[in-house]
């Protein structure tokens, strides 16, 4: 049994994430000091270690969690 590819483009809209955000996620991912190591150490664990479908329902939830999630719970 072959699992298809997570569409990651098309259908309806569920979550929006504008472009400042994405600007402040990729700055906060690559040029932040303290980090952008966490992040990026992260990232490379998580390419190694889960399959692109993983990696996109994972990206999806976490999504999900901040948006549940109060901004003071940090």
């Amino acid at each position: 049994m072959t699992i298809q590819p997570i569409e990651l483009l098309g259908g309806e809209s569920v979550y929006c994430i504008n472009e400042d955000q994405l600007k402040t996620a990729f700055q906060m991912a690559h040029d932040d000091p303290d980090a952008s190591p966490r992040i990026q150490d992260q990232i490379k664990k998580l390419e190694t270690a889960l399959t692109r479908n993983e990696r996109a329902a994972l990206a999806f939830v976490l999504i999900d969690r901040l948006l549940k999630s109060p901004a003071d719970a940090e």
